[in-house]
């Protein structure tokens, strides 16, 4: 793909666009991250209960209260969030998407990585950087949907549950998304 002038200041634009959409940058800082995440927790096991028994079966959870993702050929995403491991944080993390294209448009959402093995849980956490592949299981559930752990945990070490989704953009994935621990 040859990178024009236009595709290129288009690119430049939608990453100003992320870093003006209250996604967590230059937030005051661990206290805003957790409580974000307390937040987005209560909603996804308001709205899609079936998740309360997939998250008692994780090791460990990877919330993004508030993904934030634009693109016009060239697109970005963006998102804070928090690693808990028996209900408490242990860690903060970062992630980034860059995606190249047919794509016009923004949109936010939230979601939550599912680590349903310790062998899971300790490669990303033993990582400096751990980038979403194809070893995730994704889980969208739809209104008035309910999840079933015991399908999804025996087939797959990581579940994505992406939900909340806002704005003018078409589909959502994690795969080339970097996670990277932060000190917020």
């Amino acid at each position: 793909m040859d990178i024009t002038r236009r595709s290129f200041t288009f690119g430049l634009g939608a990453t100003a666009l992320l870093a003006a959409c209250g996604n967590g940058i230059g937030s005051p800082g661990a206290a805003t991250i957790d409580a974000r995440v307390d937040s987005t927790l209560s909603q996804m096991y308001s709205q899609f209960p079936g998740t309360v028994d997939l998250g008692n079966k994780a090791t460990g959870m990877l919330v993004m209260p508030l993904v934030t993702e634009a693109g016009l050929g060239l697109g970005g995403a963006y998102g804070r969030g928090a690693l808990r491991v028996g209900g408490a944080t242990v860690d903060y993390y970062s992630m980034v998407r860059g995606s190249g294209g047919l794509q016009i448009g923004a949109q936010q959402y939230a979601h939550v990585l599912f680590f349903m093995t310790d062998e899971a849980l300790m490669n990303f956490r033993r990582s400096p950087g751990w980038a979403a592949a194809a070893n995730i299981e994704y889980a969208t559930p739809e209104k008035g949907e309910t999840l079933a752990a015991e399908t999804t945990t025996s087939m797959a070490p990581v579940i994505a549950v992406i939900f909340g989704q806002s704005g003018l953009r078409v589909g959502a994935t994690l795969e080339g998304t970097k996670y990277t621990r932060i000190i917020p």
